[in-house]
């Protein structure tokens, strides 16, 4: 779920920084006409709108094909989510310096093509050890949103980045309005209609950008592939030479894991601990990503505008706190939907962040940017539906010391506060390398 991002058409290209923290004056590349734009958007959003209409129904699965109650099955959701996020965070760095060296839209239509065929995999799973195959095959495939991310910096000027950001974040939100309520009415029918839509959608987002989408980088701007910066640990350490990159790549990495809460568990939370069924989760689920598009679409732009980015990113991390602190808390269902809109402004955290580190990023890097920041997410989506999933199931179980079936989002709020310390840090150390409208 979370969930994200994922964050109005571009105009002229501006130069960055051939070295870091340095703006120098290089050509931009040829412009973009709108389509390039929309095909991104219209990628993220029916890639999520894809993965929401599955996460309703995927407990009902694991618990039938099991024949387990619902507390027990969390731990099986969450090594799902985990084979997921490891596939990713193996190879979402060499995907976006494949996208560096070869272009971005073949890496975009390839992945989404395997995700059409991983979507039919899952839907004709006959055994759990199926889903698993699937799940991995999803993680390769899953670097649309880390490569969308690099198509955006292409053609757009660092002022622009965070709108832009904004925008790839609603269409996330659009696939969650859209997907999980699909999937929870579709879930009803039965638990494996829900991945033969999504297999459809990916298909159908397949063909329109082979005929559609044009390549966002230039020739003069791609570089050869290396498999030493290509490789996620590679990657890293190649950031963590930039303080300025790295501290804000940190603090991004353990607010995701804290966010990890919402994919890994809401579902089978609300079933738990709400008795919801999976058109119920779906409705809910829904509710987020209305919530997820007014801000990202309607309100990014005006809050950067007041704030700045620097604000922007810290007002959103600390809403995020507070409404993890209440999701803990909500005894009951109506509180839970009385939460969800506030907790939607927590949403600009993402592209504020990622609008930082892409100004702050060389072109011909942008590609190895998106890369690195999503294996930190992979590597927090291996760790977090672990963590999150164990303590809903230590404290959901018959032999729990106690029952508290907020446990993941009391452990996720706290998460969320720690992630506040490394922004900070990057803030303050690298001030006077920031552009006057970050402050």
């Amino acid at each position: 779920m979370q969930p994200g991002n994922r964050n109005n058409a571009p105009i002229d290209l501006s130069a960055i920084p051939a070295q870091s923290g340095h703006m120098t004056d290089t050509p931009a590349p040829r412009k973009h006409g709108k389509n390039a734009f929309l095909f991104v958007l219209i990628t993220v959003a029916i890639d999520m709108l894809a993965f929401g209409l599955i996460i309703p129904v995927i407990p009902s699965l694991v618990q039938d094909m099991l024949h387990v109650p619902p507390e027990d099955s969390t731990i099986w959701l969450g090594l799902l989510a985990a084979t997921y996020a490891l596939m990713n965070f193996l190879f979402g760095p060499t995907i976006g310096a494949l996208s560096d060296h070869f272009g971005r839209r073949s890496v975009l239509l390839v992945s989404i093509g395997t995700l059409a065929i991983d979507f039919l995999i899952m839907g004709f799973a006959s055994s759990i050890w199926l889903l698993f195959i699937g799940r991995a095959l999803s993680g390769v495939s899953g670097a649309t949103y880390s490569t969308a991310n690099a198509y955006i910096a292409d053609v757009t000027e660092p002022a622009d980045r965070g709108r832009a950001f904004g925008m790839i974040g609603a269409a996330f939100g659009f696939g969650f309005v859209f997907g999980p309520v699909l999937g929870g009415f579709l879930g009803e029918i039965s638990p494996r209609a829900p991945f033969f839509a999504a297999a459809g959608l990916a298909a159908v987002n397949f063909c329109y950008g082979l005929f559609v989408l044009p390549e966002s980088l230039a020739k003069a701007d791609r570089r050869s592939f290396e498999i030493g910066r290509a490789n996620p640990f590679g990657a890293v350490k190649h950031f963590s030479r930039l303080p300025q990159v790295s501290w804000f790549l940190l603090a991004a990495g353990i607010f995701f894991l804290a966010h990890t809460v919402y994919p890994a568990t809401w579902s089978v939370h609300g079933e738990i601990r709400y008795d919801w069924s999976p058109k119920e989760i779906g409705f809910s689920l829904g509710l987020v990503g209305i919530g997820a598009a007014v801000v990202q679409a309607g309100l990014m732009g005006i809050i950067l505008k007041r704030l700045g980015t620097v604000r922007t990113a810290l007002l959103g991390m600390s809403i995020s706190a507070l409404v993890m602190f209440a999701y803990a808390f909500a005894g009951q269902a109506w509180i839970v939907y009385a939460i969800i809109p506030i907790g939607a402004l927590g949403g600009v955290t993402g592209p504020a962040i990622n609008s930082l580190m892409s100004t702050l990023t060389p072109r011909n890097a942008q590609g190895e940017l998106q890369g690195a920041s999503a294996s930190l997410n992979s590597l927090a989506m291996i760790l977090g539906p672990l963590a999150m999933n164990g303590a809903l199931f230590y404290f959901t179980r018959d032999s729990a010391p106690f029952a508290f079936g907020g446990a993941a989002f009391l452990l996720a709020g706290l998460l969320t506060i720690l992630a506040i310390v490394p922004f900070m840090r990057g803030v303050r150390e690298n001030r006077s390398a920031l552009p006057a409208a970050a402050e």
